[in-house]
């Protein structure tokens, strides 16, 4: 019976610290919004935002919050950034996919982008090239996607967040000053 009871103990143990690897899926799609008020405070530095389009795959790595917008990505974009711009600890830097200009009939889009992004910095990678970037700290920190009904190839927006108040001049300003001492 002794025996039993350590095989049972062991097998108990085993599965239940075995690590989930699955993404979650935040609520349903009628408050999207206040989903999303409600984790971009907790959201800091090296975070991720991607508003994807309908096709962006549901992913198996740990860290992935999705939220089912049921809405249209220009809206979506148009609500995070402008949530965004009003909190003081991150601002986006932002990235498309090269692919897009390449695009037929996305001409109107773009514009609509542009006009939401108001003048902000953006940066067209190709498309393999922003996940690389973004998968090299999505395995220690969270990515939000806001999936979207939006049927363009290559249009989704991919958010990084970056510390609002400090910049990469006062960083390197505190290292040098730390190396002379």
């Amino acid at each position: 019976m002794k025996n039993y009871f350590h095989i049972a103990v062991a097998v108990i143990s085993l599965f239940s610290c075995k690590p989930e690897n699955r993404p979650v899926a935040a609520g349903n799609t009628t408050g999207w919004k206040s989903q999303l008020d409600s984790v971009l405070p907790l959201l800091g530095h090296r975070n991720w935002i991607i508003i994807a389009d309908k096709a962006f795959p549901l992913q198996s790595a740990p860290g992935m919050v999705y939220i089912n917008t049921d809405a249209m990505l220009p809206e979506v974009a148009s609500y995070t950034l402008h949530e965004l711009g009003k909190g003081t600890h991150v601002s986006p830097l932002l990235y498309l996919d090269k692919e897009l200009s390449f695009v037929p009939g996305s001409a109107g889009y773009r514009d609509s982008l542009q006009t939401i992004f108001k003048g902000q910095a953006v940066q067209t990678l190709l498309h393999d090239s922003v996940f690389a970037k973004m998968d090299k700290t999505a395995g220690l920190f969270k990515v939000v996607v806001l999936k979207t009904n939006t049927t363009l190839a290559y249009s989704s927006v991919f958010i990084n967040l970056d510390c609002k108040y400090w910049s990469a001049d006062k960083e390197q300003q505190l290292r040098a000053a730390m190396k002379a001492n």
